[in-house]
């Protein structure tokens, strides 16, 4: 039985060529910590980490290293924003696609005094921007969405919303977790205020290393989540207030940020036009296959134009769940089935409560993966129930 890997939405794999060397040679050859110790191998260290702030910088076109601040993960990155930058009275904007990632940490914010406008897409995941500017208030602090739907791939009309947001004065914060590494981002063509990130998924990094990039002004208007040793400014108590100390403390995940530095360094020599041309071809061939199916409902965009790899299906007559489960057993293939983490986009795709089969491809797999899967598929939904 062949083992497929189709589950990239989540975390990628294969990860970048010489991810794990470089971890194993942090490990093994550095190990130290950095911004703490006066010799060599920390210089080092802390060399690699500053290449690593420079080419996400470079990579999202953003102009100061020193606001790429690193966290554990995206998770952790949208609460430090979300968090740290809206207050009681204050009211922000969101879509109804939002991971939860946005959501529970917006809840948090809510009962605390934070007023929210969820806007409607549509059943295909897509937003009207005007939605988004018919609701902006007198207090409206800030606009959240994501970049790409994770349950059926929509990408959000970013560059809309953030003229939108320009006009308006309000603060343009892009959760992007499915598309970093996979479509082009420009925050300054975007009007990006701030920019949440992780390493895991479409970088191609390994998990623990996330991070996020924020403006000169987002840093002022928002307070540290975290605070602690940043091994700068060791003679006061009070957090530093230049960048990247005034968000990033204590010790950092150097050997995630060493692996994340050489997916980095594969992204730019593969160029992310040519990792998206192939991505696309395959979501075609899989899409264009599930087609022919019946009973299978196609969530989201029919086509490739205006979106991500990831597909997901909704098997009408039978549990998503079993169909994610004999894929696997019988198969090979991993998927991920379920609300993703999603029921604010699954109510909006009516998929909620029964979720989806959600397949997401990397540039890694075969056109002979995407027709073995469509082939496992055919025969799981003609098995006797």
């Amino acid at each position: 039985m062949e083992r497929v890997y189709l589950d990239n939405g989540a975390t990628s794999y294969p990860k970048a060529p010489g991810v794990a060397k470089a971890m194993i040679d942090y490990i093994e050859n550095i190990g130290t910590n950095i911004n703490r110790g006066g010799y060599k191998s920390a210089y080092s260290a802390a060399e690699v980490v500053l290449d690593t702030r420079e080419r996400l910088a470079r990579l999202f076109n953003f102009s100061s290293s020193n606001n790429v601040i690193f966290t554990p993960n995206i998770t952790y990155s949208l609460n430090f924003i979300i968090k740290g930058l809206l207050k009681p009275g204050d009211h922000c904007i969101v879509t109804s696609m939002e991971h939860n990632a946005v959501m529970r940490p917006l809840m948090q914010m809510h009962k605390k005094g934070v007023e929210f406008t969820r806007v409607k897409c549509d059943i295909e995941g897509k937003l009207d921007p005007k939605d988004i500017e018919k609701h902006i208030k007198n207090n409206t602090k800030a606009v959240i969405i994501t970049h790409a739907s994770n349950v059926c791939g929509t990408i959000m009309p970013a560059y809309e919303v953030g003229k939108i947001c320009e006009e308006h004065n309000v603060k343009f914060i892009v959760d992007c977790a499915q598309t970093a590494g996979a479509i082009d981002i420009d925050m300054k063509k975007m009007n990006i205020d701030g920019l949440a990130f992780t390493g895991h998924k479409g970088l191609l990094g390994p998990q623990g290393v996330g991070g996020f990039i924020i403006t000169d002004e987002m840093a002022e208007m928002m307070e540290p989540l975290v605070s602690g040793g940043t091994g700068s400014m060791s003679d006061s108590e009070e957090i530093p207030s230049f960048m990247p100390d005034k968000f990033e403390c204590g010790t950092i995940n150097i050997p995630g940020i060493f692996g994340l530095n050489e997916a980095l360094k594969y992204i730019e020599k593969e160029k992310i036009e040519n990792i998206r041309r192939k991505e696309m071809e395959l979501t075609r061939s899989f899409i264009e296959g599930v087609k022919a199916l019946k009973n299978v409902r196609l969530v989201g965009l029919e086509g490739t134009e205006g979106r991500t790899a990831v597909v997901s299906l909704d098997c009408r007559d039978r549990d998503n769940a079993e169909i994610s489960y004999l894929l696997d057993k019988d198969f090979g293939i991993a998927t991920r089935c379920g609300l993703h983490c999603a029921p604010s986009a699954h109510k909006t795709l009516e998929t909620f409560p029964q979720g989806t089969v959600r397949f997401s491809f990397s540039h890694f797999n075969t056109e002979k993966e995407i027709h073995y899967a469509i082939e496992a598929l055919e025969k799981i939904l003609k098995y006797e129930v």
